[in-house]
């Protein structure tokens, strides 16, 4: 059976993230939205092509893949390797499954705690978060808080040019479990609307790239 714009209404949702060293992966089911929620965070580095795989499986076991009706996945900025491993598994399990697939960058997705946690004086205006780089400079994204919670990414992630300030700006800190956890709340979210979610747009943003996002 089908709910809001023909999504199921049923079955599972899963995100992943892996923009930092430190692995964050969630689901729940659309039946027990709350009591099915598992969220799973560990350290995976350099590994996570062998880790990645086995902590979904923890999470959800393949046989019940099938199962799945929509994915997130976190797609940076981050190291180029980890963030481009969750966001190929992501849309393979999408164009396999024929599921909608919810991109969104990691500065969005900590926008709201790091915004509830700040000192910015214009607590409605839009701000950035920046993220220095040693000597390779700034990556910023502006955003803008709204009052049910919402965030609006009004510049995605991308490397400053030189002499360009980034003002009023919080400074990017890492809470995976936090960030992974918003993030499946997002596609619950998108789902109950019914929104399309092609996979074939997700790529992941990696700023400093010389050949671009690949």
């Amino acid at each position: 059976p089908a709910g809001c714009g023909g999504a199921p209404m049923s079955g599972w949702i899963l995100a992943l993230h892996s923009s930092t060293p430190v692995l964050g992966a969630a689901v729940l089911h659309l039946d027990d939205p709350v009591g099915s929620r598992r969220v799973l965070v560990r350290p995976a580095g350099r590994e996570l092509t062998n880790s990645l795989p086995v902590a979904v499986q923890e999470l959800l076991p393949a046989s019940h893949w099938n199962e799945l009706v929509r994915l997130g996945v976190a797609i940076g900025p981050g190291g180029f390797t980890g963030t481009r491993l969750t966001v190929v598994m992501a849309r393979t399990l999408a164009q396999q499954l024929g599921c909608p697939l919810d991109p969104v960058s990691s500065f969005a997705l900590m926008a709201t705690r790091l915004h509830a946690a700040g000192s910015l004086i214009d607590s409605v205006a839009p701000f950035w978060i920046v993220q220095d780089l040693p000597r390779r400079g700034q990556v910023a994204g502006l955003y803008q808080c709204q009052g049910d919670g919402s965030v609006t990414e009004l510049e995605r992630p991308h490397l400053l040019k030189d002499g360009q300030t980034a003002v009023p700006a919080l400074p990017m800190v890492d809470d995976v479990e936090a960030d992974v956890s918003r993030l499946l709340d997002l596609s619950l979210q998108a789902h109950r609307r019914g929104d399309p979610g092609p996979w074939e747009a997700v790529l992941p943003i990696y700023p400093t790239s010389p050949v671009g996002q690949v």
